[in-house]
């Protein structure tokens, strides 16, 4: 058994948490200080703070990680092990402390998808194939030495937030894996391949979501799955003659000729929302109009009829 710090913030980190409070001794974690929000702007936790405390782990919150009080907290703990799920960069002062070393759960097969957003730009790129590395972490981003890595394959169907949950439970069980055999120092880290091509995953923003209809209709597809729960890919739209945006949330691509105008709503189809593009049809089937709830399309055309619509 061994004497881990555990770094996380995000729903993402949680299982791995869980699992290894089971199988080694989590001395303490570190998370995320408490955020306002909702519309009273209350101070919330973090998902992993919440875990921490229900399995009574003493809990760190630093605003800075070179802070003096901070550091010598993390060396008076005197861990063999630290280990990061969804974290932030952390200073050498910090990840030098463990006898072993500290090492990062990434979601996605490194050297590819380095960067913060790995789930969302696998899917958007129309990838087959996903997983979670293990790597020992160093003074650059997502580039340390490989532990254990592996595989998932992507559906057609997955969306960022089914990928998302899939690599979740997947990289607790790596977690494990990889702490259990560093125990023994039965892993030999190797380094990154970087010899091959790299795709990489910066952090998006809301023009990056943008729809782009004059794009092939598996391009925009794939763009909205892997933008789905969030951030969203959006349009531009007239709703009842006014102007507005709406996320779509749910897709899907429907490959079939047509004579339609491309990034337009076919008015025929009264019980679906069609969208005209090159080599199909993006079929919406969840939807958010500015300032408005979260629907899906039954419910929207339930309430609207569809020539209230319109892409701008």
């Amino acid at each position: 058994m061994l004497d881990v710090i555990f770094m996380g913030t995000p729903d993402f980190a949680v299982p791995s948490l869980e699992i290894l409070h089971k199988h080694h001794n989590v001395l303490a974690v570190v998370t995320a200080p408490d955020k306002p929000a909702g519309r009273g702007r209350k101070l919330k936790a973090s998902p992993v703070k919440n875990t921490a405390q229900s399995l009574d782990i003493p809990v760190y919150q630093p605003e800075k990680l070179k802070e003096a009080d901070f550091v010598n907290a993390m060396q008076a703990l005197n861990p063999d092990l630290m280990v990061v799920v969804a974290f932030r960069m952390l200073p050498e002062i910090i990840w030098k402390i463990p006898k072993i070393g500290t090492f990062n759960l990434h979601a996605s097969l490194l050297p590819q998808y380095r960067g913060a957003a790995p789930i969302n730009h696998a899917i958007i790129n129309g990838e087959k194939l996903s997983g979670n590395t293990t790597f020992f972490i160093d003074d650059k981003i997502d580039t340390g030495n490989i532990l254990l890595q592996d595989e998932i394959e992507i559906s057609d169907s997955d969306t960022a937030g089914s990928l998302h949950d899939k690599l979740m439970l997947r990289g607790a069980d790596l977690i494990l894996e990889t702490v259990n055999k560093l125990e023994p120092n039965s892993i030999k880290a190797k380094p990154q391949n970087t010899a091959q091509k790299i795709n990489y995953a910066p952090k998006i923003f809301k023009a990056d979501c943008e729809i782009d209809w004059s794009q092939d209709g598996k391009i925009i597809y794939n763009k909205i799955r892997g933008l789905s729960p969030y951030p969203g890919a959006w349009t531009n739209i007239r709703f009842r003659d006014e102007e507005s945006s709406m996320k779509i949330l749910n897709a899907k691509f429907i490959q079939q000729k047509h004579n339609d105008e491309i990034g337009q709503i076919i008015q025929t189809e009264k019980d679906k929302i069609l969208v005209a593009v090159e080599n199909g049809l993006i079929q919406i089937t969840e939807l958010q109009i500015q300032s408005k709830k979260r629907l899906a399309d039954t419910q929207f055309l339930n309430g609207y009829k569809l020539e209230d619509l319109k892409i701008a």
